[in-house]
């Protein structure tokens, strides 16, 4: 919460000093937008793309692909000090899991931006459905062989063979597990609040403060021996790049990177 306070604190109070009035000539007021959004979550982390259309001078209509990662709350990485190349591991997690989604929304402006110095306010809400991948992990877990010496075995967690943290090494490879993935659909609905701070009117710098809730059909499998959740409520706090696309002309996706030359 702390790091949501300070950032409201640069945005609201830093733009302070103008920077000078928008140019009318250079404005584009049908703002279509395009834009890409890494946020942090109380319970992990999201990566949005996102596409806004305008229906009207103060509202969009927005569609939106998104990448999450999640974690429980209960997770501590822990390392096996006894031996010298141990990796890190969390004690009693099951799964990596994270989700792809698909989203439709509106965005609506509450403050406009007067000058280049400014902030504009928004409020936005969207949901659509996401599907969750919950991949099996996999640890080099220590095995006793018989006449005091030991083999390291890749083995899934199980509370009953694994009675201790000292019994892992470490983390096997990340991607030993794929062919056993689950599959778990569900709905995600976010909202929040949009501080467009961007001093070039074509294009956009954004922070974006809200909640977000997955609702998936059955408890989402992170850890063992722990109360694993199938709703997920969250905090999240996002920045968001992008460009203000001219609904008049044609656009193609490298325009994100590369600015079409003005005609």
């Amino acid at each position: 919460m702390r790091l949501l306070h300070v950032i409201l604190f640069l945005l609201l109070c830093g733009p302070l000093l103008a920077q000078g009035d928008i140019d009318p000539q250079d404005r584009l007021f049908w703002r279509n937008e395009r834009s890409f959004g890494l946020a942090l979550n109380t319970d992990g982390w999201s990566f949005i793309y996102r596409e806004l259309r305008q229906t009207k001078p103060s509202g969009r209509v927005f569609f939106e692909g998104s990448f999450e990662g999640f974690k429980h709350p209960k997770e501590i990485k822990l390392t096996n000090y006894y031996f010298q190349n141990s990796g890190s591991f969390v004690y009693g997690k099951i799964n990596s899991t994270w989700s792809i989604g698909a989203g439709i929304g509106y965005q609506k402006e509450l403050f406009e931006k007067r000058d280049l110095g400014g902030v504009s306010i928004g409020w936005l809400i969207g949901g659509g459905p996401t599907l969750l991948f919950a991949k099996p992990i996999y640890y080099e877990v220590i095995v006793p062989s018989g006449d005091g010496y030991y083999e390291i075995e890749e083995q899934k967690f199980d509370i009953t063979k694994i009675h201790q943290a000292l019994d892992i090494v470490g983390r096997a490879s990340f991607f030993k597990g794929f062919d056993e993935i689950q599959l778990i659909p569900g709905l995600v609905a976010r909202t929040g609040f949009n501080f467009e701070y961007s001093k070039n009117d074509k294009l956009t710098h954004a922070i974006e403060v809200g909640a977000i809730f997955h609702a998936f059909t059955k408890e989402v499998p992170i850890m063992a021996n722990e109360e694993n959740r199938q709703f997920l409520p969250a905090l999240f706090v996002s920045y968001r790049i992008g460009m203000i696309l001219d609904p008049l002309k044609p656009s193609r996706f490298s325009d994100l990177i590369f600015r079409p030359n003005k005609e």
